[in-house]
């Protein structure tokens, strides 16, 4: 089966192409310009693979959270593209994809992943592979302040925990200070006060571990259904009075 899966919610750019088995693969920080980039790292992989897109079996997107602007570039991407080749799509966290790639990188099988959302938030979840090899989430996804996160990861974390992303660097005074009055042990492999994570942004090559899976389950959509998750609209949406 052949796949193609594209990220775009976050300041990186990545498409990932599995055409018999082979990957081939871009990767490009590119922050306010993925309409520029995305496009033609697209052409790019399906020219070095030798295929057309009406040959794949179906299309893997980021389906946030992150970048609002990115997210909307992204899905709408997924759905032009496979709308043009009949295609069924399927989106994959962006939250996920980065704890994915931290197994594939590393074997790490437990691990926190956060990306800066601004206004002094942080997009985040917890995630510990499978049977099958593939991070599954341990709660919902959601956007809080970083002295937050830090408050629920103290009441659960119990055995080191590999960190991911981007809320690390923008948010490390308070996430360690916090952290630090509630336990006294080391909570992550990496050490809040003095090093960054080597993982700050989603891949679509991970995207595409976890993507073909589901579509392999059926779990795939007409483009037209193929749908973005912001986590801080819902998140909003439920503050409202009455609601």
């Amino acid at each position: 089966m052949n796949y193609l899966a594209l990220d775009a919610s976050t300041e990186a750019c990545s498409v990932a192409l599995q055409v018999n088995g082979k990957i081939f693969s871009r990767f490009e920080l590119c922050p306010q310009s993925h309409s520029l980039h995305l496009l033609p790292m697209i052409d790019a992989v399906l020219n070095e693979a030798n295929i057309k897109l009406a040959e794949l079996d179906g299309l893997i997107f980021g389906q946030g959270p992150g970048s609002f602007t990115g997210v909307r570039i992204g899905v709408g991407v997924a759905q032009g593209l496979a709308f043009s080749a009949n295609l069924p799509v399927v989106g994959v966290s962006s939250l996920q994809a980065m704890a994915q790639l931290a197994y594939i990188k590393h074997g790490h099988k437990q691990v926190i992943a956060a990306i800066d959302a601004r206004m002094s938030e942080v997009y985040n979840g917890y995630y510990v592979l499978d049977e099958d090899n593939i991070m599954q989430a341990q709660q919902a996804e959601a956007v809080t302040p970083p002295e937050q996160l830090a408050e629920q990861l103290s009441a659960v974390v119990t055995a080191p925990k590999y960190a991911v992303g981007t809320g690390w660097d923008a948010y490390s005074e308070k996430l360690s200070e916090k952290l630090s009055e509630k336990s006294g042990e080391q909570l992550f492999s990496l050490k809040l006060n003095d090093g960054s994570p080597d993982i700050l942004f989603p891949s679509a090559e991970a995207m595409l571990t976890i993507g073909k899976i589901k579509l392999a389950q059926g779990l795939g959509v007409a483009a037209e259904d193929a749908q973005p998750v912001y986590v801080r609209d819902t998140v909003s949406w439920k503050k409202l009075p009455g609601k």
